[in-house]
């Protein structure tokens, strides 16, 4: 590694020294809203918000290879878990904003974004349509300058206390999929938006139920254009499966090694199961790292979907092999956020962001050049 790298992992060892916040962070409510906020605008004001974000939308214009260098840090510094309420603002809304917004919706959005002043969520996900967009159901028609939506998303994580939503609605019953669908920027605090949350089995409200009755939503917030929201949810997706979840990947690896460290001599089944996890984690990340820099200059392509994967799998394996290396009442377990609340929870990890089965399917069709299934 360069001289110059070297010298940018230090500083940012440094600054998150110095800067990472005592304690944990809330897993839902408002208290997680302000927290996941405040930590955001210090990030900002030290300089560390929008590394790899272009500089003319307020980003530092640094490579990607410094991006995974602060994800290291970040890491090894147990700072608060990306997978927060900032996580669709920053590793997908904001990303797609970028790549396929108006000057206007950047110049507004985007610093909001990167200086702790606004949270969004994502309207993707209906109850008979989950991984298949295509599926989807909720209309929406232009009204003169308005779109007006009517009908049901869920799923949607921290809904209840974002401020914006990237909102995926049918504008075309007519048309195949490609031309049907629309990429809208939903305000979340207008008239006819009703929103539920739902209790987990892990006991957070982080995940809501929305209901939308003739809201109404400027058609200048639409982004890729009216009916070309297919082409833009899958700008979304792309970031969502190949670079989002990069941060979590290394703190995950992280654990593992820890996990690794931990286990007995006398349990060498275990040691064993653990050294595998490790060899698969490093595989993951591997990969992960080699789908961040092939896409430095624009939007991942499908091999983020072995990344999306891989993870998510991963997740579950570490999650379960951490409850039978600790036991069910180990203090590494119990509690709000101990590592019982972790496997609970990662059971989502293969339903988010397109089900394994999808995942699967995008490998086998896109990279492999394998015969597309039935549809």
């Amino acid at each position: 590694m360069s001289e110059t790298m070297l010298e940018f992992r230090e500083r940012a060892r440094t600054w998150l020294a110095s800067n990472v916040p005592a304690g944990e962070a809330p897993l839902d409510g408002t208290a997680a809203r302000q927290f996941a906020l405040d930590w955001q605008r210090r990030q900002a004001e030290g300089g560390w918000a929008g590394l790899s974000w272009p500089k003319d939308v307020g980003g530092c214009g640094l490579s990607i290879l410094e991006q995974i260098i602060w994800y290291e840090e970040y890491a090894r510094a147990r700072a608060p878990r990306s997978l927060d309420p900032m996580f669709v603002a920053i590793n997908h809304a904001g990303p797609t904003l970028i790549a396929c917004g108006t000057p206007e919706q950047k110049a507004f959005h985007l610093p909001r974004i990167l200086n702790g002043k606004s949270l969004w969520c994502q309207g993707f996900s209906e109850p008979n349509a989950g991984s298949d967009l295509a599926g989807i159901r909720m209309r929406g028609r232009i009204d003169g300058d308005d779109l007006i939506v009517d009908g049901q998303k869920i799923w949607s994580s921290y809904a209840e206390i974002a401020d914006w939503q990237e909102l995926l609605v049918r504008t075309d019953p007519n048309a195949n999929i490609s031309a049907a669908l629309t990429w809208i920027i939903c305000p979340m605090n207008v008239e006819g938006i009703t929103v539920r949350p739902i209790m987990t089995m892990a006991g957070a409200q982080k995940y809501c139920e929305i209901f939308y009755d003739s809201v109404r939503i400027p058609v200048s917030n639409i982004v890729g254009g009216l009916n070309n929201g297919w082409k833009t949810a899958m700008s979304t997706l792309a970031f969502e499966r190949g670079t989002a979840s990069l941060s979590l990947l290394i703190s995950l690896t992280i654990r593992i090694d820890e996990m690794l460290q931990d286990c007995p001599d006398d349990r060498p089944q275990m040691k064993e199961r653990l050294a595998r996890l490790c060899a698969r984690a490093a595989a993951v990340r591997a990969t992960a790292y080699r789908v961040a820099l092939d896409s430095e200059e624009g939007v991942p392509d499908s091999a983020g979907s072995i990344v999306r994967l891989g993870f998510s799998e991963l997740v579950q394996s570490t999650a379960a092999a951490a409850l039978d290396l600790y036991g069910i009442d180990g203090p590494e377990v119990v509690g709000t956020h101990g590592l019982g609340h972790e496997y609970l929870d990662s059971f989502s990890e293969t339903i988010a962001g397109g089900t394994a089965e999808i995942q699967r399917n995008i490998i086998g069709e896109r990279i492999l050049g394998l015969p597309k299934g039935p549809r």
